[in-house]
């Protein structure tokens, strides 16, 4: 077992006949019930997206219990616990880690895809090397746009949710745009823009779009790199960055980002601010056993450190 929720649970399985490792996510359908709509759209988008930087899903398997998604297997771990075990990094680093995230998401928004909960637990590492690709996983709340379609639900993670969905407003692909400027703000100081231990005084804070580039945190960043952030962490979506114009900021396609090695002020606030992951993997594994094509059968296998997608 790799992973747990309250619905689902995630097992890191072998494919018998190729020996190929996947990840399984492994949802009873008793557990469906009422959510119909929202596992079918997930399996709507996954089926519609093919990027290198997005966790792909390969296939889908039911039995009268369960339903299984066949997911690429990640296995480099989450974001900031790569960023807290390296000696060096700098903005440059950073730069180079959220244009990947910007091309994926700037993919999803051409087909019309809002991902809707964009944050440093659903952005993982391929594979455990120094120069291994970040990945997004996690479509559980993403939405297709139709024509003309406004989405007003309010969901995402407090922390990362742009102002528009916590003033209940209609909103568009802007609100990726939002999250991934406080994912941005992070990664370059090692402490979120926003906090609050109460939720309703933390939603003041985002709905003001109130946050700061304190001293001494960021005296060692760049006025490119806070521009950068500001013009994504605008509180006005029709005003905001998209991905296209974030791509093309000198802080991504140019020379701006700075080489300074700033591991030391980051690593030390990501510590104290962003504990472990509550979704830490077992050293125990579910045992699963199915039929896959051609009569082959998966069964659980693998190293206790390695991470997944829930």
């Amino acid at each position: 077992k790799i992973q747990f929720g309250a619905f689902s649970e995630v097992i890191m399985a072998r494919e018998k006949a190729t020996g190929k490792m996947v990840a399984v996510k492994c949802i009873p359908k008793k557990a469906l019930k009422g959510k119909e709509t929202s596992i079918e759209n997930e399996i709507a988008v996954l089926r519609k997206i093919k990027h290198e930087n997005i966790v792909a899903l390969e296939d889908i398997y039911e039995s009268s219990n369960h339903l299984y998604l066949i997911m690429q297997l990640v296995s480099g771990g989450e974001l900031f616990d790569r960023i807290v075990e390296k000696g060096f990094y700098t903005e440059m680093d950073a730069s180079r880690l959220i244009k990947q995230v910007l091309d994926a998401v700037n993919y999803l928004h051409a087909m019309g895809i809002v991902h809707r909960d964009l944050k440093p637990e659903n952005l993982l590492y391929y594979n455990p090397r120094d120069e291994a690709k970040i990945m997004i996983s996690d479509f559980g709340l993403s939405k297709m746009e139709g024509t003309g379609d406004v989405m007003a639900t309010a969901c995402g993670t407090p922390g990362y949710v742009a102002p528009e969905v916590l003033a209940q407003k209609p909103y568009s692909k802007a609100v990726d745009c939002w999250s991934i400027g406080v994912i941005a703000y992070i990664l370059l100081c090692g402490y979120p823009p926003f906090y609050d231990e109460n939720d309703s005084k933390l939603f003041e804070q985002i709905l003001k779009a109130d946050y700061e580039f304190d001293a001494p945190y960021w005296d060692d960043i760049s006025d490119s790199a806070k521009e950068f952030i500001s013009s994504l962490m605008e509180k006005d979506p029709e005003k905001r960055f998209t991905c296209d114009q974030a791509l093309v900021h000198p802080w991504i396609a140019g020379d701006t980002a700075l080489c300074k090695n700033i591991h030391e002020s980051v690593s030390r606030q990501m510590r104290k601010n962003f504990a472990k992951s509550k979704w830490r993997v077992g050293t125990q594994f579910t045992l699963l056993s199915f039929f896959w094509g051609g009569g082959g059968s998966v069964t659980p296998c693998g190293p206790s450190h390695m991470k997944c997608i829930k």
